[in-house]
């Protein structure tokens, strides 16, 4: 993180030095989306890193790996390879190592896809749902605990705020 940590209430680290330098080229405008981007991005670091390390001690499981089941759980008759590794925004050979490792645990298995036999897709088998399910019981109370201080209505109004914020991420930056 590098000194994000150290940052006070204004954005400045704590000798002032490289962010007021920083500050003192960017407009108001950019000062604050840049902080928000640093709020935005120490908390979900915070977060994750949480979630991580429970996931590590708790199941002995990977955050990645963690991902690509629940998102296999979305989908019952399975996933492309190509398909998980646009949805976890990571390279196939990420997606291929993920899979490797949870079906030599048989959580997941390949199965050639019904409308081109070249092509597999990843199920989760019986015993990963079952692993699955009692996982994300628990990374949803952590979630819970890790958000407790916020109050529902400061929650639906981040949704809301940052699902206008993906959305406008998401136009085509030439309108």
């Amino acid at each position: 993180m590098s000194g994000m940590e150290n940052r006070n209430e204004t954005g400045e680290g704590g000798d002032g030095g490289a962010v007021l330098d920083l500050a003192s080229r960017l407009t108001e405008e950019h000062h604050q989306s840049l902080k928000l981007w640093l709020r935005m991005l120490s908390c979900t670091v915070k977060i994750e890193n949480e979630i991580r390390s429970r996931l590590r001690a708790s199941f002995d499981i990977t955050l990645p790996r963690f991902d690509l089941m629940a998102q296999l759980e979305r989908h019952p008759d399975g996933l492309r390879m190509g398909e998980l590794s646009k949805r976890m925004m990571v390279t196939g050979g990420n997606i291929t190592g993920i899979t490797n490792q949870l079906e030599l645990e048989k959580l997941v298995l390949r199965v050639p896809d019904p409308k081109d036999k070249r092509v597999y897709s990843v199920k989760l088998t019986p015993a990963g749902r079952r692993a699955f399910a009692a996982m994300a019981l628990v990374h949803e109370s952590w979630v819970a605990e890790l958000l407790h201080g916020v109050t529902p209505h400061d929650k639906t109004l981040l949704i809301d705020l940052l699902s206008h914020m993906k959305r406008q991420l998401n136009e085509p930056a030439d309108k």
